[in-house]
C-alpha cells in the first residue's frame, strides 16, 4: 500500500506521455510520509467515453486517486495530497491551455478490517 490510480481521458494522450506521468507520480509518492517504495503500486486507466463540463470533445481530464490504509493523521494525508497534486500539475504544465483540462486528486482511506494483501517483492529486491 498505497495504490495510485491515474484516470485520464483518451484525448489527453495526444499531449501527455502517460507512462512518464505515472512514473513521475510513482517517484513523487516515494517521497511522501509513511510511503514505502516496495508497497507502492501505480497504474493508469484510460477513459474512452467521457463528458467534461459542457461536453466539448476537446476537454480533457486527469484524476488521481491515492488509496492508503486508514490511520494517518489529517496533516499527513494533506501533505500526501499536496505533494502528489503538485507533481500532477508539474507533469501536465505543458498541455495546450486553449483546450479544457480538469485535474483532481483524492486521498482515499482503505478500511483495514476488510483489506487483504500479500507480496514477495522485498524478497526480490
Amino acid at each position: 500500500m498505497p495504490h495510485l490510480i491515474v484516470e485520464y481521458s483518451a484525448n489527453l494522450e495526444d499531449e501527455v506521455d502517460i507512462p512518464v506521468l505515472v512514473r513521475a507520480l510513482h517517484e513523487t509518492a516515494v517521497t511522501c510520509p509513511t510511503f514505502n517504495r516496495m508497497s507502492l503500486r501505480s497504474r493508469a486507466e484510460r477513459r474512452d467515453v467521457i463528458v467534461v463540463a459542457d461536453g466539448s470533445p476537446e476537454h480533457r481530464f486527469c484524476m488521481v486517486t491515492a488509496r492508503i490504509l486508514a490511520g494517518r493523521s489529517d496533516e499527513v494525508r494533506a501533505e500526501i495530497a499536496d505533494t502528489l497534486y503538485a507533481s500532477l500539475k508539474k507533469e501536465l504544465a505543458g498541455v495546450d491551455p486553449g483546450k479544457g483540462l480538469a485535474t483532481a486528486l483524492d486521498v482515499v482511506e482503505i478500511d483495514p478490517v476488510t483489506f487483504r494483501k500479500d507480496h514477495n517483492l522485498e524478497d526480490l529486491a
